[in-house]
């Protein structure tokens, strides 16, 4: 009787379904499939004059060039486009550490986006203002660009330092007459595009400007340069040397310095020199 009652519990033991394991055809697949999907990932990067504006369309842009840091291939480049941004954003506005610095207004940037399979080390390289390769500069920085994490808002920001400077007067290449005295001008500008003058957010009472008048590479009389207000320009007046003194021409240079910010520009020219100009005579004058 007992081996009876056994032999029915195994064989009701058996007729129990049993769940089955097998993943059905119409299931997802497994979420590590997903993981390792490539997924587009953004990048802004922003190129900035230090202490100023963003590089935008009035000084020509930045060129940025995106570069995969294991393999040397160029992933992206092109030139950051737009405006300049809000000044009084910038410039005025106080703000936390997380908010925006230059993308709560409208402002140039340049924009890539990838299909990432993995974590990508980039070298990011920015040069300009483009408009004025007398006073382009460069830099670069590396980031780690994640699948699906992209970098907006202000996004890589890149500082480069520097004025542009511009000589106005005497125009570059300009013949100086010998003994004349001549004013010398020159406007200095952020590199993007701003105008340096007295008691303006880029003060040009916080920054050494002066000239120099070279013979050579040797340094001949350094001109303190003051602003004049006449298109925002300095000036300072200097005496053209005798050709015998200056048989190559002179050069001029002017120096544009801020020590407290670490911006530093130059601007210079060469010149040729003639000989005195032959006064006329007042008795000679017909009558």
């Amino acid at each position: 009787m007992i081996r009876r009652l056994q032999l029915i519990v195994a064989v009701a033991a058996c007729l129990i379904p049993v769940p089955c394991l097998a993943i059905p055809a119409t299931e997802a697949p497994p979420p590590a499939l997903h993981r390792n999907a490539s997924k587009q990932t953004t990048i802004l990067v922003r190129v900035v004059a230090h202490g100023s504006m963003v590089l935008g369309k009035d000084v020509g842009g930045a060129r940025v060039t995106i570069t995969d840091v294991a393999t040397k291939q160029i992933l992206a480049t092109g030139i950051q486009q737009g405006e300049a941004g809000d000044q009084n954003q910038i410039m005025r506005t106080p703000r936390l550490m997380e908010e925006p610095h230059y993308s709560s207004r409208p402002a140039a940037a340049f924009t890539a986006t990838f299909d990432l399979l993995h974590p990508t080390l980039v070298e990011v390289t920015v040069e300009g203002p483009l408009a004025y390769p007398a006073s382009s500069q460069r830099a670069s920085t590396t980031v780690w660009l994640v699948p699906g994490q992209s970098m907006t808002n202000d996004g890589v920001v890149l500082h480069l330092y520097g004025y542009i400077v511009q000589i106005e007067h005497p125009k570059p290449g300009e013949s100086l007459i010998a003994k004349d005295d001549v004013p010398l001008r020159a406007s200095v500008r952020t590199l993007s595009g701003a105008l340096v003058r007295p008691h303006g957010d880029w003060d040009s009472r916080k920054i050494h400007i002066y000239g120099e008048l070279m013979i050579g590479d040797v340094v001949i009389e350094r001109l303190q340069m003051f602003y004049s207000g006449e298109r925002a320009t300095f000036e300072a007046p200097f005496f053209v040397p005798l050709p015998k003194d200056a048989p190559d021409g002179i050069t001029l240079r002017v120096i544009a310095a801020d020590l407290a910010n670490g911006n530093f520009g130059i601007g210079q020219s060469r010149y040729p020199v003639l000989s005195e100009r032959l006064r006329q005579n007042p008795s000679s004058e017909p009558r």
